[in-house]
This record gives C-alpha cells, structure tokens and sequence, in this order.
C-alpha cells in the first residue's frame, strides 16, 4: 500500500467517523477543533519539511552512508540510538532529521533507532521535566528497563522490511 492509498483510507475513515457524530452540535465541535489543529499544526509542518529538505542537502551523503547507510546494520542502529537523546526540540525537529537522513542515504532501521530513541529518551524532556517531576530514581529505573527498545524497534523494522 503506497502513502496515497493510506492516506485516502484514513481520511475516508475520519469522514465516516465524522458523519456518525449524534448531532449537530457534535459535529461542530469536532470541526471546529480539527480547524484549531490544522491552524496550530500547518506552519510547522511547512518549516519542518523545508528544514528537513535543506538539511537534507547539507548532509554530506558518503558520510550518511557509512555510518548510518543500510551496510552499517547494529552499528548504525547504535550510532542512531545515541544520537537520538542528544537531539533537542520536539517532534516536529526529530521527524525533521529523520526524514533529512533518509533523503541522504540512511537506512529506514537506523531511522527507527534514532527517532524511538529521541521518543524515549530525550535529555531535554528528562532533564526539564520527567527528573524534577518524577525523582532520579523513577527516571533511571524507567531508562534501565526501556533502554533497549529503540534496538528492538529496529530489529523488528528490519525484519519486516527484509
């Protein structure tokens, strides 16, 4: 299934969804906070892929190759797995690098490496607010058992694409 065809597949979902709403009102509501979210949503997704295209272009694509490319296998996974905590911002700016990688010739596995990795372990969030919050000792106990997930991500990825 190509990107086209699911996309078509959950808009006519969200539009079933939408129509079944019990009345009016309901239906309003949900509009207007779809609009609410297109218009929160949009702008960044613009500058996010024109980062990402123009980051793209910077990365010198032999470099990506080697370390990140398809022959970098658990190397690459781990490089990836590294790096994804150390990447500061949110989704939009992770998503962003991500695409940029594959665009210059890093393999999908390493992707999903990096991008689970900054999903679980960002030092940004940890640091600003899950250590504060949650005590040094929620936050280790909790990065000891889900550390290897991102690999495990991978692996699973790479055998579903194989």
């Amino acid at each position: 299934m190509n990107i086209l065809i699911g996309t078509l597949l959950i808009g006519g979902v969200a539009v079933w969804l939408y129509l079944g709403l019990p009345n009016s009102e309901w239906r309003r509501a949900a509009w207007l906070s779809t609009w609410e979210m297109v218009r929160f949503t949009a702008p960044r997704m613009v500058v996010a892929l024109l980062g990402a295209g123009f980051f793209a272009e910077l990365l010198p694509r032999e470099h990506v190759e080697v370390l990140f490319g398809a022959d970098a296998r658990v190397t690459g996974a781990l490089l990836a797995a590294g790096m994804g905590p150390l990447t500061p911002g949110g989704a939009f700016v992770s998503f962003a690098i991500g695409a940029a990688a594959l665009k210059a010739g890093a393999a999908p596995v390493a992707v999903l490496s990096y991008v689970s990795s900054w999903s679980l372990f960002s030092l940004t969030k940890i640091l600003a607010y899950e250590s504060p919050l949650l005590g040094k000792r929620a936050v280790l106990l909790r990065v000891a058992v889900s550390w290897p997930v991102p690999l495990a991500i991978a692996a699973l990825g790479g055998l579903l694409s194989a």
